[in-house]
């Protein structure tokens, strides 16, 4: 039987955050956090444990990734403007 004394311990990839880590993670608020939570449309995944509340960081990802905009109509908007007026 060999012996090894050197062990790679894995770190977890996909961790549960509390509100406070996840707000780290996201550069979002507790209190944003919080609302988004409570969303009726289109509410961040949650767990609650002993009264604390969890979410899971892939889950966040996916909901993040939902909200993800392309450009906003008012930069199509001026985008058009600059052009007509380079003509």
């Amino acid at each position: 039987m060999s012996r090894v004394d050197n062990i790679a311990i894995r770190t977890d990839l996909d961790p549960y955050l509390s509100l406070k880590a996840l707000s780290a993670y996201s550069g979002m608020s507790v209190r944003s956090l919080r609302k988004v939570l409570a969303d009726s449309a289109h509410p961040l995944p949650y767990y609650r444990v002993g009264g604390k509340t969890l979410v899971r960081r892939s889950e966040f990802d996916s909901w993040m990734a939902r909200h993800r905009r392309e450009g906003s109509d008012l930069d199509r908007l001026t985008s058009k403007v600059l052009e007509e007026l380079q003509r």
